[in-house]
């Protein structure tokens, strides 16, 4: 898929009816032969549409008017290109947690949970948040976590866990005021729930900063999981993590994690992490595949608004 097509489907599957300003402006890049140069000079990984807003951002820039966008983009390129080269997309969108939940709380207890691709760890506090699946609540914490089910009943209860770690390239602490200002600009300029929910997250994980692992998902992943204890049932689990790494090196991370013992939980892309035979999805917008130990068993809106349950 060229630059162009990337940035029109974003604009069209992901943003649109969810962010206007980015809807506009995806529309516009897919159009903009001086700003598609650009980034077509950036490795492959580093082009996303959700990585050039959030850089451009935490700069400084505007991303309401496109044309504004093009000048800012084209006069601070030598920035822009610095920031996407070191960045990726680290969003730590804790409203995941709804739909991985219902998942866990049915898993022997208690959990050990170990996320690869933990940002700054704000989903390994799953436990200690709320959740509201229509006129059911759980949990009596902050945030409270909207998630819209289709086809599945609300857990019964939360999750119980009795140990967390993280592991990440890159990873970032919420107790560093540069770390937090490189999450604020990856929320999308509209979502101020979103950027509440952030807030209340990082409140919880600075209270009690999680162990996080700086490190590869397969050079360092065995190391991790071997620290969990014994008499917890351990889950690795990532959410949107997974299109961000080589494809030589996800299918090593696949073949590894369902050798090691316990659950592996993934919500991913469906040609990220590809299954067979999988149903249509419940609209053309875009969603994820939720699966536990590789079997498909859910569609998952990507901030965690809804989950359509076929498994």
């Amino acid at each position: 898929m060229t630059i162009a097509a990337d940035y029109a489907e974003f604009g069209l599957r992901e943003a649109r009816g969810v962010s206007p300003a980015y809807e506009r402006l995806s529309r516009a890049v897919a159009h903009d032969d001086e700003v598609l140069g650009l980034l077509a000079s950036l490795p492959e990984g580093k082009r996303q549409p959700n990585l050039l807003y959030g850089v451009v951002r935490l700069l400084g820039g505007p991303v309401d008017d496109p044309a504004v966008f093009h000048d800012y983009v084209v006069a601070n390129w030598s920035a822009i290109a610095d920031e996407l080269r070191v960045r990726a997309t680290q969003t730590n969108e804790v409203g995941r947690c709804a739909f991985l939940v219902p998942v866990l709380a049915a898993l022997p207890q208690p959990v050990a949970l170990l996320e690869v691709g933990a940002a700054a760890g704000l989903s390994l506090f799953l436990d200690r948040y709320s959740y509201r699946y229509g006129d059911r609540v759980l949990g009596t914490g902050e945030p409270v976590l909207e998630c819209e089910l289709t086809g599945v009943a609300p857990p019964e209860r939360l999750p119980e866990v009795a140990w967390r770690a993280g592991l990440d390239l890159n990873p970032l602490r919420v107790t560093d005021p540069d770390d937090v200002a490189w999450l604020d600009p990856l929320i999308w300029p509209e979502h101020e729930h979103r950027r509440a929910r952030l807030r209340a997250a990082a409140a919880v994980a600075a209270a009690d900063p999680p162990q996080l692992v700086r490190g590869d998902l397969v050079d360092d992943l065995p190391a991790l999981a071997a620290k969990a204890p014994g008499d917890a049932t351990l889950v690795v689990y990532h959410t949107s993590v997974l299109y961000q790494v080589p494809r030589d090196r996800r299918e090593a991370f696949i073949d590894l994690v369902k050798g090691l013992p316990g659950h592996w939980l993934s919500s991913e892309a469906a040609d990220v992490v590809v299954h067979d035979d999988l149903p249509e999805p419940p609209s053309d917008t875009f969603h994820n595949v939720l699966s536990l130990d590789g079997r498909p068993l859910a569609y998952t809106r990507p901030h965690g608004q809804g989950m359509t349950w076929f498994g």
